[in-house]
């Protein structure tokens, strides 16, 4: 197990914004369409918001129209895939292996021309590193 996922949530409310603690900590939502990469589509990586550990490559994003950055594919070995039985139906949460950050979830109705699948992410769990 990461040290990072021992650490307690004194540790991540010094290190997160208090929205970023929200999604991140209490498996919260940002409000669709407002997050800061849902219409970035630069060539880079997406990083955990709370760690740093490489979860998304830009070139497994696509447009999805669900108001979240989409991807049809995680970074092999980086998340872990949960079952979430909140809000009254189940889901497959999305979390950082590394800390065990919540992203968000993942759905079977990505493109079917590649995975199939929509990793739906919070924008606020993430950062971006540009490769120009």
């Amino acid at each position: 197990m990461s040290d990072l996922k021992k650490k307690d949530n004194s540790y991540w409310r010094q290190q997160l914004t208090p929205e970023q603690y929200r999604v991140l900590r209490e498996q919260g939502t940002e409000a669709p369409f407002t997050g800061k990469f849902v219409n970035n589509f630069e060539i880079g990586m997406y990083e955990c918001a709370a760690c740093g550990q490489e979860l998304f490559s830009s070139g497994t994003k696509f447009h999805s129209d669900c108001g979240w950055p989409s991807f049809d594919k995680s970074i092999d070995g980086k998340v872990e895939l949960l079952d979430d039985y909140s809000h009254g139906m189940h889901r497959i949460e999305v979390r950082c292996n590394n800390c065990g950050s919540h992203l968000g979830h993942v759905f079977d109705d990505g493109p079917q021309e590649t995975t199939g699948k929509r990793f739906c992410i919070n924008s606020v769990a993430l950062r971006f590193e540009s490769k120009k």
